[in-house]
């Protein structure tokens, strides 16, 4: 929904010069290429949930979406009509963009930092990236970094309204006093999540993001979160925000927010953004009642793991309800490498949860990971045929990426010189030592792509010699470009290592 004074270089603006906080975010599509090329932009939920607590407590809450903005300076208009009141910077922590942390986010919003600093407001941030580097970012100007779940911080933090009183009282804080770095103590989790209003989805213009969606794509999704937090322990996952554990909103609570999309936003596909959906015993088959109830009608991906979809009761309320898509963390086809990992999943539940969600007529897709420490051609070659076993419906491919705050990053951070974030989500840079030189993982994520999607076509030729009616004609089309691009890039790697 845009207010009267929206329309700064075609962006996303609810603002009001007359409310006392403005609320923005940071993740600028095109500052990261590949979304942009992607165009399949989520509204920042995170900041929608600040938002509605905010206004909960009698706050007049302005937004600035910067998803759709060129850089920091758009966003420069809106702070000026808000000098020296509060700046709220909340990014989407249930977004995996922005728990990548990536650098080009980073140094806009160090750039929207100072210029607010220097009119005056007092800044209070919500990320990622400020949990991991909170000294860096009260270095340029900000001056709160809320660690952890922060709802119920920002709304402690701005009671007094443009005055704070008692900071070090208030949980999940991080500021500077006389040049002293201090933090308060940890903020204890919200446990109901249902006590939280529902998303300020009002103040997005949705119309935005379902016209790139239809153009893109030729429909429309928005996100839900159901639950905060993941209990297992991949060591190479970084948690920043709502940590090592797990809380979900009542079944009744998700299908009364899908309800309103559908019917007042047209949403009729959904991207549940949950680290792992329905982990909690009985919800999806009680999610499924909800849904039937409401005669709900829309489609939804979802991410889990491979041992969490072995149920096949579990499976069959999943398609029932919608669900059209799951990704898994497959990762590697090598089981030492899970193990190394600590993944806790084996490949034997890889292949038998693929094969349960092809039976229900669920796409399984899977991230994958290279170059993890002790990976080999070996073990290049164990994912690259349990890739060419299974054929899930899609595939994400990563190079390992160390973080703050997990194991992985503490093993070889020793290893990392100067560079310890990507620029952008493609930049897949290999910041520690791997077996291989870093150029040879550029080249085996392109030949892994092009090797997938050249068996895409080739099942879609068989179909056609076959007499069946081709159901992807893109792929089919596509399928000599991959043939020969597959070719090209692994003669690329030969002279590296021989894969």
């Amino acid at each position: 929904m845009k207010s009267a004074a929206a329309g700064w270089n075609n962006n996303i603006i609810s603002f009001s010069p007359m409310s006392d906080i403005l609320l923005v975010n940071t993740y600028f599509l095109q500052l990261d290429p590949k979304q942009d090329r992607n165009m399949m932009p989520y509204p920042p939920l995170g900041a929608l949930y600040a938002a509605a607590k905010l206004r909960e407590d009698g706050h007049h809450v302005a937004f600035f979406d910067t998803q759709f903005a060129d850089g920091a300076a758009d966003v420069y208009p809106a702070i000026d009509a808000h000098a020296g009141k509060w700046l709220i910077i909340y990014d989407d922590g249930f977004n995996y963009l922005t728990k990548m942390c990536l650098v080009n986010m980073r140094e806009a919003c160090f750039d929207m930092i100072r210029y607010a600093h220097s009119k005056g407001c007092r800044i209070a941030i919500s990320s990622s990236d400020a949990t991991d580097h909170w000294k860096e970012y009260l270095d340029q100007g900000a001056d709160y970094i809320m660690i952890g779940e922060a709802e119920q911080t920002v709304s402690e933090l701005t009671a007094g309204g443009e005055s704070v009183s008692d900071v070090a009282n208030i949980p999940g804080l991080a500021y500077q006093d006389k040049g002293a770095f201090l933090r308060t103590a940890p903020r204890s989790v919200l446990r109901n999540l249902d006590e939280l209003p529902a998303p300020a989805w009002d103040l997005v213009d949705t119309a935005a993001y379902r016209r790139r969606w239809m153009e893109r794509h030729g429909y429309f999704s928005l996100n839900v979160a159901t639950t905060r937090g993941c209990p297992f322990k991949c060591n190479w996952c970084a948690k920043p925000i709502y940590g090592n554990r797990y809380n979900a909103h009542s079944p009744a609570y998700v299908a009364d927010q899908i309800a309103d999309m559908v019917q007042h936003m047209k949403a009729y596909h959904i991207w549940f953004c949950d680290d792992i959906f329905g982990l909690k015993p009985g919800w999806i088959k009680a999610f499924r009642q909800e849904v039937e109830q409401r005669q709900l009608r829309f489609r939804f991906k979802i991410q889990s793991r491979a041992d969490l979809l072995l149920e096949e009761s579990n499976i069959a309320d999943l398609a029932a309800s919608g669900c059209e898509e799951v990704w898994i963390g497959a990762e590697s086809g090598s089981q030492m490498i899970l193990d190394a990992m600590d993944k806790g999943t084996t490949i034997a539940q890889i292949k038998e949860s693929t094969h349960l969600m092809k039976r229900y007529g669920i796409r399984p897709c899977f991230f994958l990971q290279f170059g993890y420490p002790g990976e080999t051609a070996a073990e290049i070659r164990e994912t690259i045929a349990l890739m060419q076993e299974l054929m899930p419906y899609d595939i994400g491919i990563s190079v390992s990426y160390p973080l703050p705050g997990t194991v992985f990053y503490e093993r070889v951070k020793s290893q990392m010189e100067g560079k310890t974030n990507w620029s952008d989500s493609d930049e897949l840079a290999m910041m520690f030592t791997g077996t291989y030189p870093p150029a040879f993982y550029k080249v085996l994520h392109r030949y892994v792509h092009h090797l997938f999607r050249k068996a895409q076509g080739k099942a879609q030729w068989s179909n056609l010699l076959a007499g069946k009616r081709p159901d992807n004609f893109r792929r089919l089309a596509l399928y000599p470009y991959h043939l020969v691009a597959a070719i090209q890039h692994k003669r690329q790697l030969r002279p590296i290592a021989a894969v």
